[in-house]
């Protein structure tokens, strides 16, 4: 679905295929109008995101379902964005409790430089990036990959190795040894 087939093209980078659970508890969710808040439904297809690298440890957090990424704006208000800007990038840190956190690499505080983050309240609301402090639950995500995905064409092995020494996740991508392409619809 992305850009599987212009692999030769360009050289993609590769993502994963994730849930991101918030130590409040919650899935962060995109629901298909772009309405961005979290979900205590973990099985539920609006809480898939791609994680797509575009840049040293800063990422695009994409809604697989519908297709908008995930953007703060100079307000510190989280949006969804059709088009990629700017504004969807975040950086992804590993907090020292193993929570990832994911502050927006273009606003922060003018005076003190803090940066602002991806955060959800304790009833699963998104918060202003300026309000969630790094410290605290509010923005602490513990990915949960569902698969790896080669944005261009991957050697056989590098994908079998991957899955071989991973534990099944529930979704076999393998079917007797060869790489099964997940329909993208």
């Amino acid at each position: 679905f992305l850009g599987q087939d212009r692999s030769n093209l360009e050289p993609q980078l590769k993502g994963i295929v994730t849930r991101l659970f918030s130590q409040q508890g919650f899935y962060l969710q995109m629901q298909p109008d772009g309405t961005i808040d979290g979900s205590k439904d973990e099985n539920s297809d609006n809480t898939l995101f791609n994680l797509i690298p575009v840049g040293l440890r800063v990422v695009a957090i994409q809604g697989v379902k519908s297709g908008f990424y995930i953007a703060m704006n100079g307000e510190g208000m989280l949006y969804s964005s059709e088009m990629f800007t700017p504004e969807c990038k975040f950086k992804e840190s590993v907090f020292e409790n193993y929570y990832v956190i994911y502050s927006s690499t273009v606003y922060r505080q003018q005076e003190s430089g803090r940066a602002w983050f991806l955060g959800l309240t304790k009833e699963g609301q998104v918060m202003k990036g300026n309000r969630v402090k790094k410290t605290k639950p509010s923005s602490h995500f513990v990915p949960r990959p569902i698969e790896v995905c080669m944005y261009r064409e991957p050697s056989l092995h590098e994908i079998e190795d991957k899955h071989r020494s991973r534990k099944s996740s529930g979704t076999p991508t393998m079917n007797g040894g060869k790489a099964v392409n997940q329909d993208s619809t």
